[in-house]
C-alpha cells in the first residue's frame, strides 16, 4: 500500500497521522526489502521524503501551539512602567536623549547596574524577551525557570530522607535521623547581543522599538541558550546537564548523572533494541516518571522512529492533542544540541526535567545605545544575566551508545 505525500497546507493532528501511516507503509516495505537482501534505493528515498514532510508538519504545529498558549512568565503581572519612565526610555532609544534619564538611572543603580554601562530597561522589555525565549527554547519549556534579583541563586536540597515514623497519640517520639543537605548554586552569567539599527528605523513612529529589540534578542539569545543548557561547561556560561560527571547508573551518586549502555558501540543492538529504551524509562524512580520525557536531536529521533516493539507496532507516535510526539507513551522534546548517535555518546536523555534542571534569569535587561562605533548605524548593546544547573541528579538518566 502506498500513499501520495504532499506538502501540508496547515499543521494538524490529522495530517500528521496521515503522514505517519504513509511512513509505516513505506518503512515496512523498506525493511522487507532489506530482509530479502534486495535493498531498494527508491524505498530509502521515499522513507526519507515522508520523514521530512512529517518533520515539517510537526514543526509548524509546535510553533502554532506555542504562539497560542505561551504568555508572560508565571507570577509576573502586566503592570506598565510609570509614564515618566516609559517616556524617558523611548526618548533614549529613539534619539539618545538622556536629559530625562534621572529616574531611570536610579532604577539602574538600585538593581546594581552602573549607569555608564547602560540603563536598566522598563520591566516590559524584560518580559518581552523572556516570552520570546520561552517560545523558542526547548529547555525553557521543560525545565524549571526562576527569576532572581541576585547574581547567584541558591537552593537547598535534601539528598537523604528525614527521619520519620509512626507513633500513638501519647507515645514518645524518638529522635529521627537528620537529613543530608546539599546546596545548588546557579550563577548567572552575562548574555549579550550587539544590535544595529538605522536612525530612519528609530525615527519611524510606527515602529515599536522595544519589540524590535526583543525580536532581535530572541534570535541572538536563543541559539546561545540552547547550546549551553545542554553542553555548557559552566566557565563564563551556565552549566549544561551533559557537562556533569556521568557514571553507570548502578553506582550513580549525588553530583553525577547515571547512564545505561546500549551494549553496542555507536548504535542500538540488532536484537531487541527497544528493550534498551524500556530499561531507560525505568531507570528513574517512579516519582520522576510521572512527568518524564525523552530528549534527543532529530537525527536520533529519526532512528528511534523506525523501531518496533514485540507486537510489530512502531514505538513512536505523531503529535497528539497536547502537541507532543511520543515514544513508548512518553513525550519527546527535540533539542538539536544533543549529540548524534556515535560511539559512547549520550544521545538520549530521559526524565523529569522540571525537577532535574534549573534555569535562572536575573531580573532586568540593560541597554547601552551607541551611535558612534558603526556610523551611520546605531548600535544597541543589550545584556541580561542567565544561569543554569542540574538541581536533582536523580531525575535525569542518559542512554550511552557504547559497549559498557
Amino acid at each position: 500500500m502506498t500513499h501520495d505525500v504532499k506538502a501540508a497546507s496547515s499543521p494538524s493532528a490529522e495530517e500528521a497521522l496521515r503522514l505517519f501511516e504513509a511512513f509505516k507503509d513505506a518503512n515496512d516495505e523498506r525493511l522487507a526489502a532489506i530482509a530479502a537482501k534486495r535493498p531498494d534505493p527508491l524505498l530509502e528515498d521515499r522513507v526519507a521524503r515522508i520523514e521530512s514532510a512529517l518533520q515539517r508538519v510537526e514543526t509548524k504545529a509546535e510553533r502554532a501551539e506555542r504562539a497560542g498558549v505561551v504568555g508572560l512568565r508565571p507570577g509576573v503581572g502586566a503592570d506598565p512602567a510609570e509614564p515618566a519612565h516609559k517616556s524617558a526610555w523611548a526618548a533614549y532609544l529613539r534619539r539618545g536623549d538622556e536629559s530625562q534619564m534621572a529616574a531611570l538611572e536610579l532604577k539602574a543603580l538600585s538593581a546594581g547596574s552602573p549607569t555608564d554601562g547602560g540603563y536598566m530597561s522598563p520591566p516590559d522589555l524584560d518580559r518581552r524577551i523572556e516570552k520570546r525565549l520561552q517560545e523558542t527554547s526547548p529547555m525553557r519549556q521543560i525545565a524549571t525557570v526562576r527569576t532572581t534579583g541576585a547574581t547567584i541563586f541558591h537552593r537547598i536540597f535534601s539528598t537523604t530522607a528525614a527521619g520519620a515514623g509512626w507513633a500513638a497519640e501519647t507515645a514518645g517520639r524518638p529522635q529521627g535521623a537528620t537529613p543530608t543537605l546539599s546546596m545548588i548554586e546557579a550563577t548567572t552569567f552575562e548574555l549579550f547581543a550587539n544590535l544595529a539599527a538605522t536612525q530612519t528605523l528609530l525615527d519611524d513612529a510606527y515602529v515599536d522599538v522595544e519589540e524590535w529589540i526583543a525580536s532581535e534578542c530572541e534570535e541572538a539569545f536563543s541559539g546561545q541558550e540552547r547550546a549551553v543548557f545542554v553542553n555548557g561547561d559552566g566557565v563564563g556560561k551556565p552549566k549544561g546537564f551533559l557537562a556533569y560527571p556521568v557514571v553507570a547508573d548502578a553506582s550513580q551518586g549525588w553530583g553525577q548523572l547515571g547512564y545505561l549502555a546500549t551494549g553496542v558501540a555507536g548504535g542500538f543492538p540488532a536484537t531487541a533494541p527497544v528493550e534498551k529504551l524500556i530499561d531507560l524509562i525505568f531507570a528513574p524512580k517512579a516519582i520522576y516518571r510521572q512527568n518524564a520525557r525523552f530528549v534527543m536531536n532529530r537525527r536520533t529521533l529519526a532512528a528511534v522512529r523506525k523501531l518496533k516493539d514485540q507486537t510489530n507496532a512502531y514505538i513512536w507516535r505523531p503529535a497528539d492533542a497536547a502537541g507532543d510526539s511520543t515514544v513508548l507513551g512518553y513525550p519527546v522534546t527535540e533539542i538539536e544540541d544533543m549529540p548524534n548517535i556515535a560511539t559512547d555518546t549520550m544521545a538520549i536523555a530521559f526524565g523529569d526535567f522540571q525537577r532535574g534542571y534549573l534555569i535562572v534569569d536575573r531580573a532586568g535587561v540593560r541597554v547601552l545605545r551607541d551611535p558612534y562605533s558603526a556610523k551611520p548605524y546605531v548600535l544597541f548593546y543589550v545584556t541580561k544575566r542567565v544561569g543554569g544547573a542540574v538541581q536533582n541528579f536523580d531525575a535525569i538518566k542518559l542512554l550511552k551508545f557504547g559497549a559498557s
